[in-house]
């Protein structure tokens, strides 16, 4: 079974192209790694970001066991390399194949997308900020696919065709 990984900054598109790409494959099931630590307040420390990483590998194991289920979708800002690391050596610790992209764009692509978005209450000039300046962090990972001109098909394709 094959597991693809979605990282990125807040707005780039992660949730976009992960639920395309599960609507285009059939079989597929997607997880936004928000709904496993959707606290009230929002806590974003380690610990919850540990409870996240550790609801997002119980999903995917019973997942892993549903015989309707062919691939798992993930996406969720990771800004933390330890989370990152501790998700994809999780779900490859289950025995599936894990492709990890991180989507980037340039400033006008993400502020395009960002005032495009007029459902998500996060969607603040204040919040646009903080995701610009993630941009470089980012970048600097080795499996950045630019979204910068391209349709969430032509992204989602180059998903698709990255997995060995």
């Amino acid at each position: 079974m094959n597991a693809i990984v979605i990282n990125g900054p807040m707005g780039i598109g992660k949730t976009t192209v992960g639920t395309y790409i599960a609507d285009s494959n059939p079989g597929t099931a997607f997880i936004d790694g928000d709904w496993c630590m959707d606290l009230h307040p929002f806590v974003g420390n380690k610990e919850t970001r540990d409870m996240a990483v550790n609801n997002i590998l119980h999903m995917i194991s019973n997942y892993k066991e549903c015989s309707v289920c062919k691939m798992v979708v993930v996406a969720w800002i990771m800004d933390d390399e330890q989370v990152r690391e501790n998700l994809i050596s999780g779900i490859r610790d289950m025995g599936l194949n894990v492709k990890s992209v991180t989507l980037v764009s340039d400033e006008s692509q993400l502020r395009k997308q960002w005032e495009a978005d007029v459902t998500c209450p996060w969607r603040t000039e204040e919040w646009f900020n903080v995701s610009l300046k993630s941009l470089e962090y980012f970048s600097s990972l080795d499996d950045c696919i630019n979204t910068t001109g391209k349709s969430v098909e032509s992204v989602a394709d180059l998903v698709m065709n990255s997995i060995e």
